[in-house]
């Protein structure tokens, strides 16, 4: 059933706000020490951690190669070397309150709750593509697992299936704590983060 936490963990500090999954390992942004941990999906325990790229981290992605910070207090995106943590590049957000972003295969996804869209950007620009409207009242995170969008909200603690071409809600299920933030998939499951347990959960879909 859509939404069974699998296991769950204590976030590496407090404020969990980004997760991303490079393929291996989940990156954690805590916003309470402004760092991003390298996090064994297993076990839960720190393998590293890179500092954010400006004050005001608040979300983290994974595009193959890079991280991709998300700084809500600068409305802006970071393109991050994983290894150094240097910027490579970085642009405005589409969204003046940007939260969270995933990357699809070729171009990024960012939640924004000021219009309470989820954006379809080029990294290789910052351009917006196109955007549909986000599920729910104040949307803090979004993952893509291959074939639809997934995204939760914060105020309704619920976390929503979501047709990538259309905005259309697919289904939809509880959020496993009440103050969700960060999300992202692994291939198989999604990863919820929730800042008022700060803790990490896998859930079933």
């Amino acid at each position: 059933m859509g939404g069974t936490v699998i296991r769950s963990f204590a976030a590496p500090a407090n404020s969990p706000t980004g997760l991303a999954f490079d393929g291996r390992c989940l990156w954690v942004l805590c916003r309470a020490t402004g760092r991003h941990y390298q996090v064994d999906p297993a076990t839960g325990n720190v393998i590293r951690s890179l500092a954010q790229a400006a004050a005001g981290a608040y979300g983290v992605a994974f595009d193959g190669r890079c991280l991709w910070e998300v700084n809500n207090t600068q409305q802006k995106l970071y393109q991050v070397d994983i290894v150094t943590g240097t910027v490579i590049r970085s642009f405005a957000a589409p969204d003046t309150s940007p939260y969270n972003a995933c990357f699809d295969g070729r171009l990024l996804w960012v939640v924004g709750d000021t219009a309470n869209k989820l954006y379809q950007v080029d990294p290789a620009t910052g351009v917006t593509i196109r955007s549909i409207a986000a599920p729910g009242a104040v949307p803090d995170g979004v993952a893509f697992d291959g074939r639809c969008l997934w995204t939760q909200d914060y105020t309704l603690k619920t976390i929503y299936q979501v047709d990538i071409v259309t905005g259309k809600v697919i289904r939809s299920f509880a959020a496993p704590a009440n103050t969700p933030e960060g999300l992202t998939w692994d291939g198989r499951t999604l990863w919820t983060s929730d800042t008022g347990t700060h803790k990490i959960y896998q859930v079933s879909v």
